[in-house]
């Protein structure tokens, strides 16, 4: 398959209000160009309704029907997506039909990894086939439910793109990849050929979705902005090392959480200050614990994801982990833009049949390939 445009779309699990869109010229393999991106608001309507169908999926929990404002939340959040997309390529001169596909993860409600004698289960919001019909253009969707139904965790699935970003940079196992979103997520590579090498990605514990919580909860404002709420307050070390006894910490990857699994409620009983500092200290020191799992220990961290405007929690990384912090724009990287950049890649290797996901990144059996295709001019 040659080298083709495809654009990937990504809305976090934080609710940030905004739809990441960004393209890629790839054959699923080599990274041959960037794209333009941007970071495209929500209409005011759409957070809350996400915000109620967040709320429904923890109470449904996989057990009987699905809510019914899985639904409404699903035909709007598409609705909204598509018309991002469209003006998005108008913005920026190209057609729909220029396209080799639009990668669509949708908005992730909830994931329930699998444990001993029960397979896991994700959900992810978005009808591939109306953003087809919308845009114009072929979309790949629903990117986790294949590797969910083979046994494995769903994910994280930015590993095999972020050993792309790596090869670029020549840069093998002294280094990781650190997403920072509501979760966060690390992707290590040992440097050898794609065909030969170690692959290893795993969640390593919470990163934005605690803090932002706590401090909603305290302030009503959305996020600790730069770090400054945490910057005044003092670790409850105690805390942290009672936090950090927590058994997914030093279970063995591959493994994978969902959003609610560490919430704001590990600082209980703290001052405002005392307690965003201790949440953004855990999410840091987590990531140092995961590290001690890896084959060696990487000297580097490249860190993506909303997470790394943090001022405080990246001088808290450094701290905790003792690696040099390199924020991913520092190595030419666009670390807003990587996981819509992520789904446009992984469009385009779904189109090719490539692997998604690995037994080293996900648990899955054998490395698997994902995603469906809705085609924008299906046959009558």
């Amino acid at each position: 398959m040659q080298s083709g445009w495809s654009l990937g779309l990504m809305t976090g699990t934080v609710l940030d209000g905004n739809i990441d869109i960004a393209m890629l010229r790839s054959d699923g393999d080599t990274i041959d160009e960037f794209g333009p991106y941007e970071l495209v608001p929500y209409a005011q309507d759409i957070r809350p309704l996400l915000a109620e169908a967040l709320e429904a999926a923890r109470a449904w929990n996989f057990e009987g029907p699905e809510p019914a404002i899985f639904r409404r939340a699903e035909a709007a959040l598409t609705e909204a997506q598509s018309t991002a997309v469209s003006e998005f390529l108008a913005r920026h001169g190209f057609r729909p039909e220029q396209l080799s596909a639009v990668g669509f993860h949708g908005q992730t409600v909830l994931h329930r990894p699998p444990v001993a004698g029960r397979r896991g289960a994700t959900r992810q919001l978005g009808d591939g086939q109306l953003m087809a019909r919308l845009v114009g253009s072929d979309v790949v969707y629903d990117f986790r439910s294949a590797d969910v139904e083979r046994g494995g965790q769903g994910a994280p699935l930015s590993a095999v793109y972020h050993r792309a970003l790596l090869e670029r940079l020549n840069a093998g196992a002294e280094s990781l990849v650190l997403n920072l979103g509501g979760v966060a997520n690390l992707s290590w590579w040992d440097g050898e050929p794609s065909d030969q090498g170690r692959l290893i990605a795993f969640d390593t514990g919470p990163a934005n979705a605690p803090i932002d919580d706590w401090v909603r909860q305290h302030t009503g404002a959305a996020m600790d902005r730069d770090g400054l709420i945490a910057a005044r307050g003092q670790v409850d070390e105690q805390r942290l090392q009672a936090l950090l006894e927590h058994p997914y910490l030093a279970a063995p990857y591959p493994k994978s959480l969902d959003r609610f699994d560490f919430q704001a409620e590990m600082a209980a009983g703290l001052e405002l200050e005392d307690g965003a500092a201790t949440l953004t200290a855990f999410t840091a020191a987590a990531v140092a614990r995961a590290m001690t799992l890896l084959p060696q220990r990487p000297e580097r961290i490249v860190v993506c994801g909303g997470g790394r405007r943090n001022p405080t929690l990246m001088r808290e990384l450094a701290h905790r982990t003792g690696a040099e912090v390199q924020l991913a724009d520092a190595v030419g990287w666009r670390g807003d833009a990587i996981e819509a950049e992520c789904f446009a890649y992984l469009a385009m290797r779904s189109l090719r049949g490539l692997p998604l996901s690995f037994p080293l990144t996900t648990g899955v059996a054998a490395p698997q390939t994902g995603g469906r295709l809705a085609r924008a001019h299906a046959p009558a």
